[in-house]
């Protein structure tokens, strides 16, 4: 099996999201690339590499569930989807940031302008067209208080399935970028369940 996870804003794909789901499922190849900071190079990049690689399943945490919703035509989990960071999110904003993790091009720092922050905009507006039934039904969503509602979240156009998994002994606080809760992630991914099955049979 293979998964490919996308990071978010300020992160790469050296995360420690990305390592512990590689220590937590030893047997599945996770690729974990770095995302481009300008969306207009992050989204053909992302589309080129899932078309290339053909993955069974793709995390997306944050900002990077924002460009996994926009996969089509493959499972997703989006855990904390921010479907819209040129708006609300309060740390995209205009300047010079740090980066929280290295990159594999060893920069340290990134901008951004009003441009970048135009183009997001631009994108966020046009990122639930192209839905296909097939994305309906295989688009899972973890929310940020880590509960899965058995209701369907909605998002604009875009139907996020949501299932009930126990949360006992699970807290979270509810943060701009909070981390997926492993333990649950992994029962929801099936391996004390049978969803897993469901997602890539």
């Amino acid at each position: 099996m293979k998964i490919i996870y996308f990071h978010g804003f300020a992160s790469s794909g050296a995360t420690g999201t990305a390592e512990s789901l590689r220590r937590m499922l030893p047997e599945v190849e996770v690729i974990s690339p770095d995302i481009p900071v300008d969306p207009s190079e992050a989204l053909p990049f992302l589309r080129a590499l899932c078309e290339q690689e053909q993955p069974d399943l793709i995390i997306g945490t944050s900002m990077g569930a924002m460009y996994a919703q926009q996969m089509f035509g493959f499972r997703k989990i989006l855990v904390n989807p921010s479907f819209n960071m040129s708006t609300l999110s309060k740390v995209f904003r205009t300047g010079e940031h740090k980066f929280l993790n290295g990159r594999k091009d060893n920069a340290k720092t990134f901008k951004i302008t009003k441009e970048i922050i135009q183009k997001q905009n631009m994108m966020e507006r046009q990122q639930f067209k192209g839905i296909t039934p097939f994305d309906r039904e295989n688009t899972y969503g973890l929310s940020a208080s880590m509960t899965l509602r058995s209701t369907a979240m909605t998002s604009s156009k875009s139907i996020i399935r949501t299932r009930n998994v126990s949360t006992a002994n699970t807290t979270s606080t509810r943060r701009h970028f909070a981390p997926p809760s492993y333990p649950l992630l992994k029962r929801y991914l099936g391996y004390n369940e049978s969803i897993m099955a469901q997602l890539i049979q």
